[in-house]
């Protein structure tokens, strides 16, 4: 493997719904001077997949439940934000303090179903909130394939998440869809440098490109949505971002 470099493309616009976000990329791609070269990986912010795909609720209209008032007593939170995070999970993991964790209509347990607020325009009344993407792979297959017609270049599409992580502080960005390169590399069976056979080896691949993408896109005021990752070498496939879920019957800590 030779030396890893990630990229930023800067001077994305603010997207909209219905922004074409193929047509977007490729001409901020061209005032940076960037092309795509065989086997890169294009990581984007979840935030710019949702908004294009017009994924923005209003909280005004949600009616909280006993349920979404009784979480909102003990999390602090507000009761319709609290509903529309019910509307978007499959189950309620834990709560506390300031703290809503579920497993998202997805499958992964996030914070708040992933409901963001940070980056968006809110709207009159502090309403608006963004939503998860309805399908992230499927979201990320439609854009690999659109680049790699027009590009000529085989390219691997990530989109990425920030989210916490139990045992530590702070955040970091995780794969929530990709398309084009194996999310988790499985190396049991391989031998290590003294000729031992691993047993339990497995690489959460997609949420490492994921993260390093993440150190030049930022978080806030960077409005950097859109990364390159160049100079790894990777097992192409087309296996869903949802292998690196946990079975529910193996998650100890649920």
């Amino acid at each position: 493997m030779g030396n890893l470099t990630v990229l930023p493309i800067p001077d994305l616009p603010m997207v909209q719904p219905g922004d074409d976000l193929v047509a977007i990329i490729n001409e901020a791609m061209a005032k940076a001077d960037l092309s795509f070269q065989e086997d890169d990986i294009l990581v984007l912010a979840q935030k710019i997949i949702s908004k294009s795909e017009g994924r923005f609720a209003r909280l005004s209209d949600m009616e909280p439940s006993a349920q979404a008032h009784a979480i909102a007593e003990e999390t602090g939170k507000e009761p319709d934000f609290v509903e529309m995070v019910l509307s978007q999970s499959n189950d309620v993991v834990r709560t506390g303090p300031n703290v809503l964790i579920v497993e998202a209509f997805t499958g992964i347990v996030m914070a708040n179903a992933g409901i963001d607020r940070s980056n968006i325009d809110r709207g009159e009344g502090d309403d608006n909130a963004l939503l998860l993407p309805l399908d992230s792979d499927v979201s990320a297959r439609a854009l690999r394939d659109q680049f790699v017609e027009q590009s000529g270049k085989t390219i691997a599409v990530v989109i990425a998440d920030s989210v916490g992580r139990a045992w530590r502080y702070g955040t970091s960005a995780m794969a929530i869809g990709c398309a084009g390169l194996e999310p988790l590399d499985d190396q049991r069976g391989d031998v290590d440098m003294f000729g031992h056979t691993l047993e339990v080896t497995e690489i959460a691949l997609a949420d490492q490109v994921a993260a390093a993408a993440n150190l030049v896109m930022g978080e806030a005021t960077e409005a950097i949505p859109a990364a390159i990752v160049r100079g790894l070498s990777y097992p192409r496939t087309d296996r869903p971002s949802s292998v690196l879920i946990r079975k529910k019957e193996e998650d100890l800590f649920r």
